[in-house]
């Protein structure tokens, strides 16, 4: 019974972890450092940063631009997520809407605030999400898939391949497949990516390698417990944290910037600059990724060299039988 009891103790402590890592990031999401320009003269843009501090203290990082060219630009480069724009003396809100919903649609809510009739302040998607899913759901639901493709694979190849090389080349080679497969759905059947199918099947490849790779070096190194960690890395704190379903910024302080050094968090800013934006802001998430994929290699690589070093036992003369 005491071995049941344990059991039980250590799958409730499981779920419990599992509601944590899931609820509380969606719980306690909110509007706090959302970069926004504020384009327009001086004395205006001004009232405005003034306006927001007092309305929403420590909402928004404000970058203040001369026009409304330069805080497209911005918009463009996915330095901001929109721009108050107060150039021709009637404020207009820019926002992208491929970059977040959730903060196009925080932003609407903010703007309006502070005009004293709503209907006064227009606003204009410079990036809009395309026309067959204009709520992103699609980007957003596809971010499991991303974590999930690679756990699966590490999984199934530490227990269907013997050796490191032929896992490392299964792993790279699903890779591929899978990211040619999961775009072709997202950006041919559901209509939620635009850009190139090549450059978005490559984020999603490298997403899968960067996972399965970091797992099944942990493996190689640790054994079961290292499919275990890195797993748990990927699921438990990659996935939550990523910020592909709001923004990175939206989550509790701190921790939507830590996602991003986390292959789904990576994979996901990454794919909206290459489906949506024409590349920018991209090389970050690159090299986020491409550590990780380095990492696990390296890993494999040492539990490589220890196995060889072991000393192997002498193998046992047949004992005679005395006739």
């Amino acid at each position: 019974m005491r071995k049941v009891a344990g059991v039980v103790l250590l799958l409730t402590a499981l779920l419990s972890l599992i509601m944590v890592a899931f609820a509380w990031p969606a719980t306690r999401s909110s509007v706090h450092d959302i970069p926004l320009a504020v384009a327009g003269p001086a004395p205006a843009t001004a009232q405005v940063v003034q306006q927001l501090e007092a309305k929403r203290p420590g909402a928004f990082d404000v970058r203040t631009v001369a026009d409304t060219a330069a805080a497209e630009r911005l918009i463009k480069d996915r330095e901001v997520y929109g721009a108050i724009d107060l150039t021709s003396g009637k404020p207009q809100l820019i926002i992208a809407s491929a970059a977040s919903p959730a903060v196009a649609q925080a932003l609407q809510q903010v703007a309006a605030g502070l005009s004293q009739s709503p209907s006064e302040v227009a606003v204009r998607d410079l990036v809009p999400l395309p026309p067959d899913d204009q709520r992103g759901a699609g980007l957003a639901a596809g971010a499991l898939p991303l974590v999930l493709g690679g756990i699966v694979a590490a999984g199934l190849l530490t227990a269907l391949i013997a050796g490191t090389g032929r896992r490392v080349a299964g792993a790279l080679a699903f890779a591929v497949t899978g990211g040619l497969a999961l775009v072709a759905i997202l950006q041919y059947w559901l209509g939620s990516l635009e850009g190139d199918y090549w450059a978005n099947s490559g984020v999603v490849a490298l997403s899968i390698a960067a996972t399965a790779l970091a797992i099944l070096g942990l493996e190689s190194l640790l054994g079961p417990r290292g499919l275990a960690i890195g797993a748990a890395i990927m699921m438990l704190l990659g996935n939550p944290l990523s910020g592909l379903t709001s923004a990175p910024e939206m989550l509790p302080a701190g921790w939507g910037a830590f996602g991003q050094y986390l292959p789904p968090g990576a994979a996901g800013s990454l794919l909206r600059s290459t489906a949506f934006f024409d590349g920018a802001g991209a090389w970050p998430h690159v090299l986020v990724l491409a550590a990780w994929a380095v990492f696990g290699l390296l890993l494999a690589g040492i539990a490589a060299v220890r196995k060889s070093r072991r000393p192997v036992e002498p193998a046992k003369e047949p004992e005679l039988v005395a006739a």
